[in-house]
């Protein structure tokens, strides 16, 4: 059955529907909705597909505010719901509470991958290593040579992915010149288009031609002006190419979808530790479709297999942000 949400004052309660079956999975999308184009609607997409294949039922939510995490995680867990996934690094703090109260439950969170819990799947993605490839398209598509990068909350994560995409611009275009902005330093950056459209325009003010968001909801404001400004744009987590189509260079691929369908099959057995997904094991890549073919010569994409096959042998080692808080081809 559904989780119905009612306002109480400022306050957001979370109910469970009477009647609901034990043990049916339950996930709980993060601040911006289920339906933001990117992160979240991939997570969707992934409990979707399970229920489809499966004919089984999950139990959702949608957060209103940062208070709503523990809550949340308690009623699922009450309820019965096992596993419970999260889709959020903001959820760690939160997990951390209430897992040990119910060594029962499993539970799977994205993109956290330091917690060690017996009944915790912490799932981390090398966003760094699909964000280079997305990079060497936008160096080779790039007719000025300038290209752009606007991320939501500046936090360690987003410069992870600001960092593989610079050095995927650098190894196509030695020369070439990348603006990089944050959206915010509150979880409100993941959710202002509005400021996202003004990012953009700045940055084309300043040369861009390409720009990459990473920057959730408010990737929809950068999409969307780069459309109206004639500009390139590239996606992220979801296949964003059919937003724009003939805009969209093409889309960082981070699949959320596949990390949260697993953890559903796997169910109540759900395998604790942490995982990570990357280019060799399909967690990453970039996406091609109808709606950018015209955009991506043969030998772009060419260039960009190669650089990933070299990636997924370990051939090549795209610097990771997080391991030293540093990154030397963008000088942040």
């Amino acid at each position: 059955m559904t989780l119905m949400k009612s306002l109480m004052g400022a306050a957001a309660t979370i109910a469970l529907s009477a009647g609901a079956a034990l043990a049916d999975p339950a996930i709980i999308f993060d601040l911006g909705g289920k339906f933001d184009k990117s992160f979240n609607e991939a997570a969707f997409a992934g409990a979707t597909r399970w229920a489809e294949e499966t004919g089984g039922t999950f139990r959702e939510v949608e957060l209103q505010s940062e208070a709503q995490r523990e809550q949340a995680l308690r009623r699922f867990a009450e309820a019965g719901s096992n596993p419970i996934v999260m889709a959020g690094f903001a959820f760690s703090d939160a997990l951390s509470q209430v897992a040990p109260d119910y060594p029962d439950t499993k539970f799977a969170v994205i993109d956290v991958d330091w917690l060690d819990m017996p009944n915790v799947r912490g799932i981390g993605f090398q966003e760094h290593e699909g964000s280079y490839l997305v990079g060497m398209m936008a160096a080779q598509a790039s007719k000025t040579g300038t290209v752009g990068f606007i991320g939501g909350m500046d936090i360690p994560l987003i410069r992870k992915f600001a960092c593989g995409y610079a050095q995927g611009v650098m190894a196509a275009n030695p020369d070439a010149k990348i603006i990089a902005n944050m959206t915010g330093t509150t979880p409100a950056a993941w959710n202002d288009p509005v400021k996202g459209s003004e990012l953009t325009k700045a940055q084309i003010s300043q040369g861009a031609d390409v720009v990459y968001a990473a920057a959730g909801g408010t990737g929809v404001g950068v999409l969307q002006t780069a459309a109206d400004e004639n500009i390139l744009s590239i996606g992220v987590d979801s296949n964003q190419n059919h937003l724009h189509p003939g805009k969209v260079l093409t889309s960082m691929m981070k699949r959320v979808d596949n990390a949260v369908f697993d953890a559903f099959s796997q169910g109540v057995d759900l395998e604790a530790g942490n995982v990570h997904m990357g280019v060799a094991n399909g967690g990453v890549g970039y996406a091609m479709d109808d709606n950018n073919a015209a955009l991506v010569s043969a030998d772009m994409q060419a260039a960009v297999d190669a650089a990933s096959a070299k990636i997924a042998s370990g051939e090549l080692t795209v610097h990771n942000y997080m391991s030293d808080d540093s990154c030397p081809a963008l000088n942040f």
